[in-house]
């Protein structure tokens, strides 16, 4: 198997694995806000290798999921998700390659898009305000899951070498 073909099969079990670790820290472990958005890194890293139909169609499936545990903002985490899984996938013909620069600043920006619109649709009832939730909790989320990226990176680029 070739280097290419490998480092693609190791991102697709490493996305998996975020999906999976994502819904265990947030439901089975309830962790809730403090754990980190690894669907949404999940997500910005899929949406990378998809055409751009598929990975709105993965944003909108894992948006979906996210919905289902929220109560008063419906819909809200599947615009956000079909949204950043758009974008993600155009970057792929924008950017080309991927350095040590562009993918934590590509993932911070995926991230803290996805809590602005997230905040621009939910309901003006259930809001925090702008500052408090898109800005400072957002940018706060964006470094925490652009830093993990970082460790994601790291281990497939290594495990691919091997």
């Amino acid at each position: 198997m070739n280097g290419l073909a490998r480092r693609r099969q190791l991102v697709w079990v490493g996305v998996l694995v975020l999906f999976t670790l994502h819904f265990v820290l947030h439901i089975g472990l309830s962790y809730g806000r403090e754990a980190p958005d690894l669907l949404t890194l999940g997500l910005l890293i899929a949406a990378r290798e998809l055409s751009l139909g598929r990975a709105a169609g993965l944003g909108f499936v894992t948006g979906l999921l996210e919905d289902a545990m929220s109560l008063l903002a419906f819909g809200a985490n599947s615009t956000a998700m079909t949204l950043v899984a758009t974008g993600g996938s155009v970057t792929r013909d924008l950017f080309v390659g991927d350095s040590r620069l562009f993918f934590p600043a590509y993932v911070f920006a995926g991230k803290w898009t996805r809590d602005l619109i997230h905040w621009l649709a939910m309901g003006p009832e259930v809001r925090q305000p702008f500052i408090e939730q898109a800005v400072v909790e957002g940018s706060l989320g964006a470094i925490y899951v652009a830093g993990i990226a970082v460790v994601f990176s790291i281990v497939v680029s290594t495990w691919s070498q091997r």
